[in-house]
């Protein structure tokens, strides 16, 4: 499967970032990508409530989602919207897609695990005061595979990977507009570490550099969008700039990381402390 990650400096500006996505997702489809990956919140980069207010829109009213649907349909191939921020109800939520060649939703995750850190006094984070947290967990046949779907802060709960795992997945997505700070100290270690604890593919669409803003505070990302193979090895990292990179996974290596070291099978019950 050739699959091509997208890497984005995303705006707080969604009819801006359409038309760069676009760009970029044909260009993947020219050089012969069967699926697509964008990163988290590929619509609209904003630390401004107020703004994200004026700006985004419900799932059924969202021009991305409908714009890229029907891109996926005309260039025939797979597409993950990493995530889009969209209105629900009188809060948000940070929503992935995933939509098949006849550029139809085949699935939806809305992220788990709410980012609410303080990396430092100058840069807090509160997700949960305006996002609702999803519950449910998602695997999706793609083609001749299974996906499982997540979104960035979800990267710290290993649980959620291991679930995907035991049901089948052999592919796991972490799109992401992971902080400049943990990038550096945490993002391909933790990445990996999904990997070999699940022998699966890992494909990290991100966010990358400064991203512009016409209301609030601008937002710094890691960049680094990495693909991870089952017994660990990064195999194409993006670097620190916007741009489309391209890998052919070869999915016998989940069955042979698997018969390696067959620890997805070995879970025993124990007492909790």
């Amino acid at each position: 499967m050739k699959v091509g990650l997208l890497q984005l400096t995303s705006s707080d500006d969604p009819e801006e970032n359409l038309a760069r996505t676009i760009a970029l997702i044909r260009h993947g489809a020219s050089k012969g990508a069967r699926f697509i990956a964008t990163p988290e919140v590929t619509n609209c980069v904003s630390t401004s409530r107020t703004h994200q207010t004026a700006v985004l829109r419900i799932e059924e009213e969202d021009l991305h989602l409908e714009e890229l649907s029907r891109l996926a349909a005309s260039l025939g191939l797979w597409l993950s919207i990493g995530s889009l921020a969209l209105k629900s109800g009188d809060r948000f939520v940070n929503r992935s897609f995933l939509i098949d060649p006849n550029g139809e939703v085949v699935g939806r995750y809305d992220k788990i695990h709410m980012f609410d850190v303080e990396i430092s006094p100058t840069e807090t984070y509160r997700e949960s005061d305006a996002y609702s947290a999803g519950d449910r967990a998602v695997l999706i046949p793609v083609e001749e595979t299974k996906i499982g779907l997540s979104i960035c802060y979800d990267l710290r709960f290993p649980h959620l990977y291991r679930a995907l795992a035991q049901a089948g997945a052999q592919i796991l997505l972490v799109p992401a507009a992971f902080s400049a700070v943990t990038g550096e100290a945490h993002w391909h270690t933790l990445l990996r570490a999904r990997a070999i604890e699940t022998g699966c593919f890992i494909v990290a669409a991100a966010q990358v550099g400064t991203h512009p803003a016409k209301r609030g505070k601008s937002r710094q990302t890691y960049g680094h969008s990495l693909v991870v193979n089952p017994w660990g090895e990064i195999i194409s990292d993006a670097g620190t700039e916007p741009r489309l990179t391209l890998v052919d996974l070869d999915l016998s290596q989940v069955d042979s990381a698997r018969k390696r070291v067959p620890s997805l099978l070995h879970d025993r019950p124990f007492e909790e402390p």
